[in-house]
């Protein structure tokens, strides 16, 4: 029950936002994700917040558009966030995220909060600081070494003074040099680090301390090596080069001899640029410029009946798409007591579906 009423909120935000109606659209999701949170509604909150709220002061929403339930302010709810998460010392409980979580979770859960105080778009006081202390959460979770090692020791205690002698994993602190910049580059940008990732400091009074920089890097290549491998890459590809021009000239014959003879668009990329139309139901298709010389008497009739049916099927599909959207808005409508969306249900013509009428009536005519 409550994720049917989440999905029919999270429709009806879409349709504000569809009208530009961003305020409506925001309350309908905050209530949704009330309801029963998804990935979904947090990522349309997100970019609303990108799109019209980037350079605008935080405010409050009211309850028009979704009902009348009262909504906790969007301030509000940010501030107990940020709160929560400058108290938290352990990992997971900034990230939201329980210990047996997968990779997936840990990743999503980290978009979502990265996105919500990233500097750029959060000028909340304290908000860098946050978006530090989660980058620093997920590069540590993130990498499976240093995750086994936390979950073994738990959170960190600072060292303490006069101490030259760490035995225990637990008093290791954890590599960092990527900056939490770099590290939303990277997961947002669709590439992620392998290998170890570094965190960085982030000044917090309950933060953990954090080791240095890794000293033993990976040796560099030789310039000998360079060369030698530029070199092999260079002669791969020249072996290869007859072979890609072969599938290229054999993809562009295809190409050239499945070409359809009409379309029931103007495609100058096809060559289909001549109007015609059909004698029976008169539809219109447009053909190469050789069309009459290949297509005459019975092998035109023929092509004319694959134009109608094609254009039928066509009709048939917008017709169902009409009716599928003059549909939603009336449930909207009733669902939400909005006489606008009623309004702009009533209006919405179903020009696709009087023409397959029309067509249809020309069909048993014949």
């Amino acid at each position: 029950m409550e994720k049917r009423r989440a999905e029919k909120l999270l429709r009806a935000a879409r349709v504000h936002l569809q009208f530009r109606r961003p305020e409506e659209a925001l309350n309908c999701l905050y209530q949704a994700q009330t309801v029963h949170p998804t990935e979904s509604a947090e990522a349309l909150i997100e970019a609303i917040h990108r799109v019209y709220y980037l350079f605008k002061s935080p405010f409050s929403y009211s309850g028009n558009g979704c009902g009348n339930e009262e909504i906790p302010s969007h301030a509000e709810q940010r501030s107990d966030e940020m709160a929560r998460i400058q108290e938290c010392r352990d990992y997971y409980q900034i990230l939201g995220i329980s210990r047996d979580c997968d990779e997936n979770d840990l990743k999503r859960a980290y978009r979502r909060l990265a996105l919500r105080y990233h500097p750029d778009k959060n000028s909340t006081p304290g908000a860098t600081e946050v978006f530090k202390a989660i980058a620093n959460a997920f590069a540590v979770l993130s990498d499976p070494e240093n995750r086994q090692r936390y979950d073994e020791c738990g959170v960190e205690v600072p060292q303490p003074p006069n101490t030259h002698a760490w035995h225990s994993c637990c008093h290791k602190n954890f590599e960092a040099d990527v900056m939490p910049e770099e590290l939303f580059d990277m997961l947002f940008s669709g590439r992620f680090p392998t290998g170890n990732v570094h965190m960085f400091s982030d000044g917090f009074s309950h933060a953990p301390p954090y080791r240095q920089r890794h000293q033993n890097e990976r040796p560099r290549k030789s310039e000998k090596e360079e060369e030698t491998t530029s070199r092999n890459t260079y002669s791969a590809v020249l072996q290869l080069l007859p072979v890609l021009l072969l599938v290229v000239v054999s993809v562009l014959v295809q190409i050239m001899t499945l070409s359809p003879p009409y379309s029931l668009l103007h495609k100058p990329s096809l060559g289909h640029v001549v109007r015609q139309e059909t004698q029976n139901l008169k539809v219109p298709y447009f053909v190469s410029k050789n069309f009459e010389k290949a297509y005459q008497g019975a092998s035109l009739q023929d092509l004319e009946k694959l134009v109608e049916r094609d254009f039928m099927h066509f009709i048939q599909a917008n017709c169902w798409k009409e009716k599928q959207q003059k549909s939603e808005l009336t449930n909207l409508a009733q669902l939400y007591r909005d006489d606008w969306l009623k309004q702009k249900a009533e209006s919405l013509q179903l020009d696709s579906c009087r023409q397959l009428s029309k067509l249809i009536g020309l069909q048993e005519g014949i």
